[in-house]
């Protein structure tokens, strides 16, 4: 009698349970196809002014990534054919506009526009939300807080450490003894800059150019391809299925491993500044670091960071400030052994500055220009960051009329603005002249982006090209150079710019007279 009661049909048996299941189950699908489709369509209207390659119906244009060493070239490829720029999309569901000319980039850079939040969801696991990621107040503040640790008083007395580094590097080269094959330079580099990173910016001793098994080198080359792999394989974009699958049970290994490794910087400098919590007084004994600014910084109301974002600023930097220029010091090494013109006038010239000396100092970086030229052009070919995206907060109207809305996810491809033959005479030769004073003054001032533009520009681009400065002005005076005609390096961008087979190069020593 009770139940006769009930508003409406309900469920009285097992069948009526799966039918009533069944019905919801499709109307949820129903929903979650038609926002698809509506995702798409309006993904197409944002892009109607840009023409590019045409994409398969289900995987966009993602299959044309081979991870080969020819995806770069291949999107180059897509620059000469398609003015200013144009969509890349990975599946149908998403799809960024891939730009290369330096009005857009001028336009959108100028701007404030938070990072993709897309590409960069999958990296925030790994270095938190930092300022590499960060948006709005939040971002402006920790800017802020961090600007001071890159003053020149703070890089000034890393030249010293970062000599010693590179030595320490360069001894293990000459213990290598003849050579019958080439040596892979990445991995020896990578552990310089993680050991310069971790005892200027951490005064941390990790020993890790001695170590030739580092979990934390292996966890960083093991989360950058998994990160990389995330965002090209859509299953995986589902964070329940990426968590089951091997590559989620890998990525939370190489996390723990990682984060264990900041937390173990974190917690030494903590208890050794329980006694000493003035910048000042740290002065007086010591040069200060980037993380006792960390952990010192406070805003205008007295505020520190937290505990979660001193991680993530500490994992942040870790990361950026040994990868990035590990990349660009491989890169430029690579560029020196395939030009030995210009490689003999880089040592001339750090000759002339250094004499027998082994150590650089502070005043000898200015007196580098040929050899600095010969890194920014290094940069220009093989970016260490191949590109950025930002994600629009508001329409954007390019010089050429054409528009974008709100919430479009823009690439900035700086590896295809390096190499476009409309900016570029000959790109693809290696011309150290092109960064002299005068041609600089004449460039497009968005022309040239290694370390991104505008306010949210690289915080840390002098203390890498300071490191990468006295990398070749202590390597190129003890080591000629020259490359492996068998073994040439396969670019490939994951995170950083690598190379697929790493970077094989001869060593020879040159004997001191």
């Amino acid at each position: 009698m009770a139940s006769s009661l009930l508003p409406g049909p309900f469920p009285r048996s097992p069948s009526d349970v799966l039918y009533y299941g069944a019905c919801l189950l499709a109307l949820y699908l129903l929903y979650k196809v038609s926002a698809l489709y509506l995702r798409q369509k309006k993904l197409e209207r944002a892009f109607s002014a840009f023409p590019g390659p045409k994409r398969h119906w289900w995987y966009g244009h993602a299959l044309e990534f081979k991870q080969d060493g020819t995806d770069l070239d291949m999107v180059n490829g897509y620059a000469k054919q398609y003015d200013c720029a144009f969509p890349m999309w990975f599946g149908n569901f998403f799809a960024s506009l891939t730009v290369y000319h330096p009005d857009y980039v001028k336009a959108i850079l100028s701007r404030q526009d938070p990072k993709d939040n897309f590409a960069y969801y999958f990296i925030t696991p790994w270095i938190g939300k930092g300022l590499l990621v960060l948006s709005g107040q939040k971002w402006f503040q920790h800017r802020k807080l961090l600007t001071p640790g890159f003053h020149y008083d703070v890089l000034k007395p890393y030249i010293g450490i970062m000599s010693n580094c590179v030595n320490v590097m360069l001894d293990k080269w000459d213990r290598l003894g003849p050579q019958k094959k080439s040596v892979e330079l990445f991995h020896y580099v990578s552990l310089m800059t993680l050991d310069t990173i971790m005892k200027c910016a951490f005064s941390y001793e990790s020993n890790c150019q001695l170590d030739s098994e580092n979990e934390y080198i292996k966890a960083v080359y093991e989360l950058s391809y998994l990160v990389d792999h995330r965002f090209r394989c859509f299953p995986y974009h589902n964070d329940f299925i990426f968590s089951l699958s091997p590559h989620g049970f890998r990525f939370r290994r190489a996390l723990k491993t990682a984060h264990g490794h900041t937390d173990k910087v974190i917690k030494l400098r903590k208890e050794l500044l329980k006694q000493e919590t003035e910048l000042e007084k740290i002065k007086q004994r010591r040069h200060l670091d980037f993380l006792d600014i960390l952990l010192c910084a406070k805003d205008e109301n007295g505020q520190g960071l937290s505990d979660e974002d001193l991680r993530a600023e500490v994992d942040t930097f870790m990361f950026e400030g040994h990868d990035t220029t590990a990349s660009g010091v491989s890169w430029t090494l690579y560029c020196m052994a395939k030009y030995p013109e210009h490689q003999e006038k880089c040592r001339e010239e750090i000759r002339e500055v250094l004499g027998d000396r082994t150590t650089v100092e502070w005043d000898d970086l200015s007196k580098l220009p040929y050899t600095t030229m010969c890194i920014k052009e290094s940069m220009r070919l093989y970016p260490p960051v191949p590109g950025v995206a930002r994600q629009l907060k508001e329409p954007i109207t390019f010089f050429d009329g054409r528009s974008v809305p709100k919430d479009t996810v823009t690439f900035l491809s700086i590896y295809c603005i390096n190499r476009c033959p409309s900016m570029w005479d000959n790109p693809e030769v290696f011309d150290p002249l092109r960064f002299s004073p005068e041609n600089s003054s004449k460039r497009h001032s968005h022309m040239y982006v290694p370390f991104s533009a505008g306010a949210r520009n690289c915080i840390g681009q002098n203390f890498a090209m300071h490191e990468m400065r006295v990398a070749l002005a202590l390597t190129l005076p003890r080591f000629e150079l020259s490359i492996d005609p068998d073994n040439e390096p396969l670019k490939i961008p994951q995170l950083v710019l690598r190379s697929v087979n790493g970077i094989h190069l001869y060593l020879k020593k040159i004997e001191r007279s």
